[in-house]
């Protein structure tokens, strides 16, 4: 297939000029409250202008951070690159689905269908060579399992494109077999030795079981209950053995049919302990993990009784596919009102008041120098991590953001229930099932109002390259050049508070014998032993933890006096400025509001 892009950068230009206050303030009149409210008026159905902001969006991630010689993102790291590949292979179904719709507004310059597939499925491809599989076989169960979620993404949308005539179909049993041996190959993190059960992190560390790996499990588990489509691959990449702990039955197990009943008991099983875990804070959100107390002095405990309250963005969204999943197979409806309950918990934690569809504050009260307070995970209404007005966020949370709108997405999407297992039947008749999508979808439409008001945010944070922000919220103020904001300005309720959280996804993982495991037989490499003085052995030890928090570490730890000044002009050029993992975020975010502003119709 020959790939045009003259239509592509015209469709760029386009959708950076729409940038202009005039779109802003549509997307907030289409906000307003009564839109929440009003049915079958057509008020607040998708703005076409956002499908050119979606497709700018995805190809400004692509002309400035892929590389078709290798087939990846060289500047991310192995997991956000395959949480990049799932926003593409997400954002593929979304631009099918959706084309003809956007094609009949004649104002939009729009690239043909086939240029659109052909480009970014080519890519997609490009990835799965370019992808670095033997890494990834070593390290933590959670890098594992993005790439498990990846792949089924991938294959959904050939699934619903497929017709027997398309060359995408040959693709199928590449993409389930990679996905079905980083399922395996995860499946030996399941212990039931401590806690009760659930997944580790990461087994050179000490034994810390934490809200995203075994959310992970659950979604990837009962994903490849009802999308993996088989496997009978034999080559030695088929030789990994499951962890005894998780079901002795299928130890070396080789037979990979389609719909496997083992996938679906690991995701109940997984979703079980995670109900049971007590992972759940006071404002009814996900806190990151739990350690095992007096563990690393020998202790005989067995529970997990220190919970790590730090909350980031994630940890409240990947277990909403998880749930739509579960209600898939089993047809309980308790499923989707807990996810439901979640969603509404993080939307009043960044500030927004839902019955009244408006920010729980009076943005004309506010400016770029005197910021609204932290109200638990964002601010105005905006969704954030805590990291976000420090400029200090890591590789890791810039990428979570764009994840929670993924699986939103993935759980409010129109045709998010259109796949039950025929085993439900029983259990919905059709009358049950109308009654139960009228109640989902009615729920999903109340969220459409928030997710603009975050488009809008997200919006203004773009650069004239089209190059979106990490900190969405600061875009819904206005900029002059020139403009400082110092430390001293700040309200103290305007900072996340300080509980004494570790915050190891920005900061690093601590060296303290909670985080890290005393093991003789780890031995550091030698780039890291060079690092460090030889008298300090145990120290020597304690430092083999997760290379991305290293580099943050060790700046961190080599600060001088801070200074006053916490911004200067435009405040996403602070710390990793804008990557591909922001970019990321933003296709999701943009890809939220379009698919989910359909519940307007």
């Amino acid at each position: 297939m020959r790939i045009h892009h003259t239509a592509v950068v015209a469709l760029a230009s386009i959708a950076i000029a729409a940038t202009s206050k005039v779109h802003y303030d549509s997307l907030l009149e289409l906000s307003s409250p009564s839109d929440a409210t009003t049915a079958g008026s057509g008020a607040g159905r998708p703005d076409p202008q956002l499908f050119a902001d979606l497709c700018a969006s995805i190809n400004v991630m692509q002309n400035h951070y892929f590389e078709n010689w290798i087939g990846t993102w060289p500047d991310a790291i192995d997991w956000t690159r395959a949480v990049t590949g799932t926003h593409i292979a997400g954002a593929l179904r979304t631009i099918t689905e959706d084309f003809q719709l956007a094609r009949s507004q004649p104002s939009l310059v729009i690239p043909t269908l086939a240029n659109f597939i052909g480009r970014y499925f080519g890519e997609l491809i490009a990835f799965y060579f370019g992808q670095d599989v033997f890494s990834l076989r070593g390290e933590a169960f959670d890098d594992m399992l993005w790439v498990v979620l990846g792949w089924l993404e991938a294959i959904q949308f050939i699934d619903e494109l497929a017709d027997g005539r398309w060359h995408g179909e040959r693709w199928t049993p590449a993409f389930a077999h990679r996905a079905r041996i980083f399922w395996e190959l995860s499946s030996k993190g399941w212990d039931q030795k401590l806690c009760g059960g659930g997944m580790l992190w990461n087994p050179r560390l000490s034994p810390y079981k934490n809200a995203i790996t075994n959310e992970l499990w659950i979604a990837a588990s009962v994903g490849m209950y009802l999308h993996f489509p088989g496997d009978q691959n034999t080559s030695p990449w088929g030789e990994m053995m499951m962890s005894p702990e998780f079901d002795k039955r299928n130890v070396g197990k080789r037979d990979w049919p389609p719909h496997d009943p083992m996938f679906f008991k690991a995701a109940q099983l997984g979703y079980e302990w995670l109900e049971s875990s007590g992972m759940v804070n006071h404002q009814g959100l996900y806190a990151d993990g739990f350690h095992i107390s007096g563990y690393s002095e020998g202790s005989n405990n067995t529970k997990c009784d220190e919970r790590d309250e730090m909350v980031y963005t994630y940890n409240q969204g990947v277990i909403l596919s998880g749930q739509l999943g579960l209600f898939a197979a089993t047809g309980i409806e308790e499923y989707l009102n807990s996810g439901h309950k979640l969603i509404k918990d993080v939307i009043r934690a960044t500030g927004w008041d839902l019955d009244r569809a408006r920010p729980v504050v009076n943005l004309d009260d506010y400016h770029a120098n005197l910021l609204p307070s932290w109200k638990g995970l964002g601010r105005a209404g905006v969704l954030e991590e805590a990291c976000d007005v420090f400029g200090t966020c890591s590789q890791d949370a810039q990428t979570f953001k764009g994840i929670w709108m993924h699986h939103f997405t993935t759980f409010c999407s129109p045709n998010s229930l259109d796949k039950t297992m025929p085993s439900v039947g029983p259990r919905l008749n059709r009358h049950k099932l109308a009654r139960i999508r009228t109640k989902h979808f009615s729920e999903c439409k109340k969220y459409v109002p928030w997710l603009r008001h975050n488009a809008v945010a997200a919006l203004g944070t773009r650069d004239e390259h089209g190059k979106f922000g990490m900190w969405w919220t600061i875009g819904l103020f206005p900029w002059e050049k020139g403009l400082k904001m110092n430390w001293d300005d700040l309200e103290l309720d305007v900072l996340p508070p300080d509980r004494g959280e570790d915050d190891y996804r920005n900061h690093g993982v601590p060296h303290n014998d909670v985080w890290v495991m005393l093991n003789p037989n780890i031995t550091l490499p030698i780039e890291a032993e060079e690092e460090l003085p030889d008298a300090l052995s145990l120290e020597r030890q304690k430092a083999v933890y997760m290379q991305m928090g290293k580099e943050d570490m060790k700046k961190r730890e080599s600060r001088s006096a801070p200074s006053k000044e916490l911004w200067n002009n435009d405040p996403n050029t602070r710390g990793r400025g804008r990557t591909v993992e922001t970019q990321g975020g933003a296709v999701a975010l943009l890809r939220a509001l379009w698919v989910i502003s359909k519940h307007t119709y």
